[in-house]
């Protein structure tokens, strides 16, 4: 609320419309579920959030919309302001591995199992898309 208060003040369209819609959709989740989420819930949502922005990145570079890709950029860093610091592909590599040995994956059957765990132990801090490469590449 605090960083929504600075961002009005300082006229700061994007922060404030990023910020808010990250509010809108954790209070949709509690109010859907009438739950009060916890920092793992918010930051699984916050990461869902960064999520889309990538998403729609792909299709935006695909117009060749430069206006639209700027505006995205700046929302990306908005919204990874609020998230742990993201693993780096190398650590995330080391958790698969030792995941692997710890589940006792021999082959692309065992996947499911080895990225629930890997995601267990990565929530919010490490992007299921290079999880699942990474996981794809170790089992094949």
């Amino acid at each position: 609320m605090d960083d929504l208060k600075v961002a009005m003040r300082n006229k700061d369209v994007v922060k404030k419309n990023t910020i808010t819609l990250i509010r809108a959709a954790i209070l949709q989740i509690e109010k859907d579920q009438k739950i009060e989420l916890d920092d793992n819930g918010i930051i699984e949502i916050i990461s869902k959030e960064l999520k889309k922005r990538k998403d729609a990145m792909v299709d935006f570079e695909k117009s060749g919309r430069q206006d639209l890709i700027d505006g995205l950029k700046q929302e990306i860093e908005v919204v990874k302001e609020y998230l742990p610091e993201q693993l780096t592909y190398q650590e995330v590599e080391q958790i698969v591995k030792d995941t692997i040995l710890e589940v006792e994956a021999k082959d692309m059957k065992d996947m499911g199992k080895v990225m629930q765990a890997v995601k267990a132990k990565t929530a919010g801090v490490a992007d299921g898309k290079t999880i699942n490469e990474i996981v794809k590449q170790q089992l094949a």
